[in-house]
């Protein structure tokens, strides 16, 4: 295990000569060190697996480029998920080259060391230091990637690149290609196949190892607490935006780097808008609250819905429609095991959900005629869950060969049945404008499943009570 800077700090010392640098970059990694650990074994073990599938073939993997805000101003940069789960590479303007066969190669091509830029950009690796630090086989200069690329591509069956994902990017692999073919008259051949790559490397993401059930596990603290705070911070005329911003403080204060995706916050009638993120309501006495909320530590996310009343008390109707939901999470996650399909956990909670409508008047007829007919979906729209991981809808297909997938140790899922009640034309007094959703990360086990999100209160008492307590 190495110890190495985050990209993103600024070396607070500016070198005034070549020989400067290895004195202010040695006092760096030293202070940076314990916080910032890069386990080369691990990303050293995917690439290995990754080389494995491509026989004689070259894999090329890009991370994301940066994109412009506004005139000289960026977002915020967030590196692509492939390129970062096989390398642990953060910085921009890198691609990483793995190469099959008898004799398999990991390259990386990076920024140049450009001591000037550091001094407003921060610390950036350089070739040489990357090849240390992050344990491939040669890194070079991504200025030479145009260069280097035929050669590496000359006599290889098939070349795996992300496909259809960037036209731009698609042309430069067939300009590569065609530099090859171009040589054919002097015995080069070059590749007949082009695969996406992506194929391959969702299967692995989909199972998770020790290292990112760690991190995910992390998240899901933070995730946690962070809800648990909104709920005590939480009161009539408070805003949407205030309980945003408490949710966001939270995350970065216990360490992650940013929200896994757009928060919602969504009080009263704005929770039966799915993805509602405008969270600039004012939050009223006798409400419920909406909050699907997780923070992206180290790359890797949680994704959490709780939904609670405004004044900390459900009404009765609340309650009932509250206990509906949370009975449907309950059946869901009671199938979350090795050998289930993905299907079942959203099939569990339909059933629950379905029965639930018929009881509580929203619906008419019989549990077997609403769901053949499907009428549930006026107030359940959506599936239940979603692959959970680098990404907050992580890679990874739900079926293979047409049939559901079988879910494994080590897959993560999110359990979110929810119910959404619009004023419509039948809808009984008291129920209308009422949206509950509740999420919670799910990681399979050898025996069942660890709910990584637990540390969110959810049950009506523990809620009430947390509520109560903050507001007494």
């Amino acid at each position: 295990m190495m110890w190495v800077p985050r990209n993103d700090w600024l070396p607070w010392i500016a070198p005034h000569a070549k020989g400067a640098e290895a004195g202010w970059r040695a006092t760096i990694i030293q202070a940076m060190s314990a916080q910032c650990a890069i386990n080369t074994a691990v990303y050293q073990s995917r690439r290995a697996r990754l080389a494995a599938q491509l026989e004689n073939g070259v894999a090329i993997v890009p991370t994301a480029p940066e994109q412009i805000r506004n005139r000289d101003a960026h977002y915020p940069y967030r590196y692509d998920s492939y390129f970062y789960y096989l390398t642990g590479f953060r910085e921009p303007e890198a691609v990483l080259v793995v190469v099959g066969g008898e004799k398999p190669q990991h390259i990386l091509f990076c920024r140049e060391k450009n001591l000037e830029r550091e001094i407003w950009d921060g610390y950036r690796y350089g070739p040489d230091a990357a090849r240390e630090t992050f344990a491939v086989d040669a890194a070079f200069c991504i200025t030479e990637l145009d260069a280097r690329l035929p050669e590496l591509l000359a006599d290889r069956s098939a070349v795996h690149v992300h496909l259809g994902a960037d036209a731009v990017w698609d042309a430069r692999v067939l300009g590569w290609i065609n530099t090859v073919r171009n040589r054919a008259r002097s015995g080069v051949a070059a590749p007949n196949d082009i695969r996406d790559v992506r194929t391959l490397i969702d299967d692995m993401r989909l199972r998770k190892d020790e290292h990112e059930v760690a991190l995910m596990r992390r998240a899901g603290d933070i995730s946690g607490a962070a809800h648990r705070l909104a709920m005590q911070t939480t009161r009539p005329g408070a805003t949407e935006y205030e309980i945003e911003a408490v949710l966001q403080h939270e995350f970065r204060r216990r360490g992650a780097q940013a929200p896994a995706y757009t928060p919602i916050v969504a009080g009263g009638a704005n929770a039966c808008v799915l993805h509602y993120v405008e969270n600039n309501a004012a939050l009223q006495d006798g409400d419920l609250l909406l909050i699907d909320a997780g923070c992206e530590l180290d790359g890797y996310a949680a994704d959490i819905t709780r939904t609670f009343p405004v004044n900390g008390r459900f009404s009765g109707p609340q309650r009932a429609v509250y206990e509906l939901v949370l009975a449907a999470q309950a059946a869901a996650i009671a199938t979350v095991k090795p050998g289930a399909r993905w299907n079942e956990p959203h099939d569990a909670a339909v059933k629950v959900l379905a029965q639930g409508f018929i009881d509580l008047k929203l619906l008419a007829g019989t549990l077997d005629g609403v769901l053949e007919q499907e009428t549930y979906k006026q107030f359940y729209m959506h599936r239940t869950g979603h692959w959970l991981g680098l990404d907050v809808h992580d890679a990874g297909e739900y079926k293979t060969d047409g049939v559901w997938r079988e879910l494994q140790s080590g897959m993560v899922l999110t359990v979110e049945p929810g119910c959404y009640i619009r004023p419509v034309p039948g809808v009984p007094e008291g129920f209308a404008d009422i949206g509950v959703r509740i999420e919670d990360d799910a990681l399979v086990t050898a025996k069942g499943c660890e709910i990584l999100s637990d540390s969110a209160p959810k049950s009506v008492t523990d809620i009430e009570a947390l509520m109560r307590n903050h507001h007494a």
